[in-house]
């Protein structure tokens, strides 16, 4: 889990969120708890999309190290600077599992036809499983 700094623009029924280390992650909502929710969801989603990719991921300052930015204190005027927390991907890491075989199989032809690879195929098939499970 990160901590992200977040900017709020607008007014009661139009505000916008940004996110300072992640340009072009933007997202909107007509009251600040849905901005919060979608916000989270969409910058998990970006750095998702960059992780999957294979494009790097913003290196995430500090509030303190974005006051510094001239850029970040221009933006953050007339702004609310808020916090975040979202999970961000972290390094890949090699697990041994045990499946039934024809379960198995069934996976690998699911992965090629979907042009993935095993361990591509089930973690987004957990992935999907975690966001329904609300996790």
């Amino acid at each position: 889990m990160a901590r992200v700094v977040m900017l709020i623009h607008g007014e009661a029924g139009n505000y916008g969120a940004s996110f300072p280390d992640f340009p072009g992650a933007t997202t909107g909502a007509d009251d600040l708890d849905t901005l919060y929710v979608k916000a989270a969801e969409m910058l998990a989603f970006h750095v998702g999309s960059l992780a999957e990719d294979g494009e790097p991921i913003p290196g995430i300052r500090s509030l303190d190290a974005l006051r510094r930015d001239r850029v970040f204190r221009e933006d953050s005027a007339d702004a609310i600077v808020a916090l975040i927390d979202v999970d961000l991907p972290g390094r890949a890491v090699r697990v041994n599992i045990s499946v039934e075989e024809n379960l198995l199989k069934r996976i690998d032809r699911a992965a090629a036809s979907a042009g993935e690879t095993r361990s591509g195929f089930l973690a987004s098939a957990a992935k999907a499983r975690l966001v329904g499970a609300g996790t």
